[in-house]
């Protein structure tokens, strides 16, 4: 099988990314918890922001933006749960 670039993303992300991303269901990569990314615990600092595991504590995802960019990394999900229609 052949690979395309990431552009090849762009349509199906903006689906998932288009509403209310808190109420998508995530799986903790460090304990397996699983609930709505409403329900972590989130740090904001002058840094960023930190979303935390409220069972375990671990790093779910990171946020930094500045005026014209945002950096977001969801390493400590492995999976995001997006209910359709």
């Amino acid at each position: 099988m052949q690979h395309v670039d990431g552009n090849a993303l762009a349509g199906p992300l903006a689906e998932f990314f288009s509403f209310d991303l808190t109420t998508a269901i995530a799986r903790c990569s460090g304990c397996g918890a699983v609930g709505e990314l409403a329900r972590t615990m989130v740090y904001r600092s002058g840094a960023g922001t930190v979303v935390r595991c409220s069972e375990c504590d671990q790093v779910l995802a990171t946020l930094v933006e500045t005026a014209d960019r945002a950096w977001i990394g969801l390493s400590g999900i492995s999976a995001i749960e997006v209910p359709r229609g």
